[in-house]
């Protein structure tokens, strides 16, 4: 026997062994042959006759056909290298999972001519693991890095950069109006568009850098030891390939461009937040400058003096926490048909040691930026239970940043607070903004599950800021969802925005959400949005915040005469 039919032999043999299905299809003639030696197609059809891709897919789950045919769409974008994994009714007629992986033979246009892959059935529990050890790095949309697991890589190279003195560079590529995209097509095509762009990301970069997906419309790059001069070239590269491809989606081919914020490390970065938050900057000085643009970030003398403003306020935010002179004051949320209360949203004050109330969207965006938010969002939280514990009528929103909504001392404290009080948690609604939420859906996916099951629900802020999608709604799996103001401002002066605000409400009925407009100012808004379906209210309309609580104290007052609230679902309905 000679080496080559021995080596075949032997890998036929570890094949078979394996489970492996070695296949080979013809994309011309739709073929799919098998190779000699292993399992036979029995397995898949039933007999032992050729295949081709029709019947094979005819065998596929309905739920798993299409992720499976959108894998092999996208071969031209992927170098003609797929991988999925779908349940197939095997010729017993039951369903069982399967591991398919392959690689294209593509033309000189980049077409696909021919598949060569494997397949080979798992378990359920080994596609759960394997699904949960996935998502603990990658984004599910894209396949990319997902935000933690690129700042580790950012790490890691800003490591290696400070100790070698090597000069590297962090960018944030930014989708251009996607918003436009989502009012103008709907969330599917705007998913398409954002994976695509990542396709052409992945063109533009060299196999030492790293690239990932850090929110909704963005992705971020690691260039590894490229010199400040080259950063220049990678911007133009990228800003080029976006502005000159045609993507295709569902709803036909669309342009559309980027804008790309750059920063170098380690002389002006020295952290990966650090790196994060000037790249983030510098990508709004780009968008700001008309788009399809890059900027990069420099340290200039008006940025010096705003930090050393910020470094000022964040300590009179330590010094408020430390002197309990951060305050709640209560906004009512009430219902559309009654305009009665249902609940009261908290919003939090800083009481200056001279009596000056200052907002909080004058020390907020400071506290992120600086890292104080956590403790921030611990205060609110205590505070908030301290009040519910002392008035059982007491029904409060809470809104908590990005930062928390994936931080688990967060939730361990919560889960601490409220485990034995369901009555208390029962009455509370956390809030998170649409655009963090989508920054790790997964991520918030469980920390929205943990709340639940304490009892409290949860209601997605700012909805229509971000592109929530049928899909990010199924996972995240919130109570409410809260419209953005921006909608709701410039009623009735502007219709346009009402047929924005139809399409989100249809898209909250779909999942039984209860629905609530912000930001409502005048009584023809609030007809306006009633006729439309709108559940809840919260605006000046119906009451400013004040620091005194809005509900009669227990000792003046039956809690059994405080308004009903049986029109919001409570967690476990």
């Amino acid at each position: 026997m000679s080496d080559a039919v021995l080596q075949l032999a032997r890998l036929r043999a570890a094949l078979a062994a394996a489970g492996d299905i070695v296949y080979d299809w013809d994309l011309v003639t739709d073929e799919i042959s098998w190779l000699d030696g292993t399992p036979p197609p029995l397995i898949l059809f039933g007999d032992q006759t050729e295949g081709n891709a029709q019947r094979f897919h005819d065998r596929i789950h309905p739920e798993d056909l299409k992720p499976r045919l959108d894998a092999l769409a996208a071969l031209g974008d992927t170098q003609g290298v797929f991988e999925c994994e779908f349940r197939l009714r095997d010729s017993d007629g039951e369903h069982h999972w399967y591991h398919d992986r392959g690689t294209a033979e593509l033309d000189a246009n980049g077409r696909p001519l021919c598949i060569r892959g494997s397949i080979r059935r798992i378990s359920r529990q080994q596609v759960a693991s394997e699904r949960v050890q996935y998502l603990a790095s990658y984004d599910e949309l894209t396949g990319h890095f997902n935000k933690n697991r690129l700042r580790e890589s950012l790490e890691h190279t800003l490591y290696f950069s400070d100790r070698y003195k090597v000069v590297g560079a962090f960018l944030v590529v930014g989708i251009d109006n996607i918003n436009v995209v989502n009012q103008a097509f709907g969330y599917e095509v705007a998913d398409a568009v954002i994976v695509s762009i990542g396709h052409r990301l992945d063109q533009c970069l060299r196999s030492c850098d790293s690239i990932g997906r850090i929110g909704g419309d963005c992705f971020g790059v690691v260039l590894s030891n490229c010199p400040a001069g080259e950063v220049s070239v990678a911007a133009e590269k990228i800003l080029e390939t976006a502005r000159n491809t045609e993507i295709e989606t569902p709803a036909g081919p669309i342009h559309v461009t980027v804008s790309v914020g750059a920063v170098v490390f380690p002389d002006v970065a020295k952290t990966a937040t650090d790196a994060m938050t000037k790249a983030d900057i510098a990508l709004q000085n780009a968008k700001r400058s008309g788009r399809n643009n890059w900027s990069l970030y420099r340290y200039t003398q008006e940025q010096r003096d705003i930090h050393q403003k910020n470094m000022v306020i964040a300590e009179q935010v330590k010094c408020a926490l430390r002197d309990d002179r951060l305050k709640l004051s209560y906004q009512p949320i009430v219902d559309c048909e009654t305009h009665e209360p249902v609940l009261h949203e908290c919003l939090l004050r800083m009481i200056q040691p001279d009596g000056e109330v200052v907002p909080a969207g004058l020390f907020m965006p400071v506290v992120e930026e600086l890292g104080l938010i956590r403790q921030i969002d611990r205060r609110v939280l205590e505070l908030s239970v301290n009040v519910m514990l002392e008035h059982p009528e007491a029904r409060l929103a809470i809104n908590v940043s990005g930062l928390t909504s994936t931080d688990q001392s967060w939730l361990r404290h919560v889960v601490g607070l409220l485990r034995g009080q369901p009555t208390v948690a029962e009455r509370l609604v956390v809030e998170i903004t649409e655009t963090a939420s989508l920054e790790d859906v997964e991520e918030c996916a469980r920390f929205v599950s943990t709340l639940r099951d304490l009892g409290c629900r949860v209601a997605l802020d700012d909805f229509g800021a971000g592109y929530t999608s049928f899909r990010h709604l199924k996972i995240l799996a919130v109570d409410m969802v809260k419209i953005d103001g921006s909608f709701i401002r410039d009623l009735p002066e502007n219709p346009a925005n009402m047929i924005f605000i139809r399409s989100l409400l249809d898209l909250a009925r779909n999942f039984g959400l209860d629905t609530v407009a912000e930001c409502v100012e005048t009584m023809d808004q609030a007809k306006m949005l009633r006729a439309e379906g709108v559940g809840f209210l919260q605006g000046w309309a119906f009451g400013k915040p004040q620091f005194e609580p809005p509900w009669p104290s227990t000792a003046d007052e039956d809690v059994s005469q405080s308004v009903p609230v049986t029109k919001i679902r409570s967690a476990a309905s």
